[in-house]
């Protein structure tokens, strides 16, 4: 098994080869304006995938499509020659769907934008439903009567810790007292 920088550079190769083909040698009128975009080759060296774009509409590449399925020979055996590997990979030619997918990629994102210019347009003149600053604040003491509600639940508490204290002790004493 051949190591991957291997396959890469031997893909490299068979790019240039190809569009240098369809360029110069492949005289198809079926042919359009096609590009070489990539060329995919397994670990092993035996197959290769050639992914390339049409410039036209859906029948010029339907007819490129045609013309290199029956160029597949003439362009194999010139890459097997100028090559020189032990055995020359089989060639799959694979219409790329990136130019596709990127035309409808940016579609979506002008249809974002311009959703997101129409919301702008909208909230403009737009006023809050209540009040600005929709969180609850924490309350503030402002009244004294307030305060002196504080005072009395401190006074509260150190009745209470009073009593609290005086119940433990006579706890103590009666504990005392009965083991006498």
């Amino acid at each position: 098994m051949a190591d991957s920088g291997r396959a890469r550079r031997l893909g490299e190769r068979i790019h240039e080869i190809v569009a240098r083909m369809l360029e110069t040698r492949i005289k198809d009128p079926r042919l359009g304006f096609v590009t070489v975009t990539d060329v995919r080759v397994t670990g092993d060296l035996q197959h290769a995938t050639v992914f390339y774009t049409v410039y036209g509409s859906d029948e010029d590449r339907a007819s490129s499509a045609a013309a290199l399925k029956s160029a597949t020979g003439i362009i194999r055996s010139e890459v097997g020659k100028q090559t020189g590997v032990r055995l020359t990979p089989s060639l799959e030619f694979v219409l790329d769907a990136l130019p596709t997918t990127a035309k409808d990629m940016a579609d979506r994102l002008a249809e974002a934008k311009l959703r997101d210019e129409r919301i702008a347009a909208q909230s403009a003149g737009a006023t809050f439903a209540g009040e600005a600053d929709p969180y609850k604040k924490p309350r503030e003491l402002e009244d004294e009567g307030v305060e002196g509600d504080s005072e009395d639940l401190a006074a509260a508490d150190d009745e209470a810790g009073a009593d609290a204290e005086a119940t433990s002790g006579d706890a103590a004493t009666s504990d005392v007292v009965t083991n006498d």
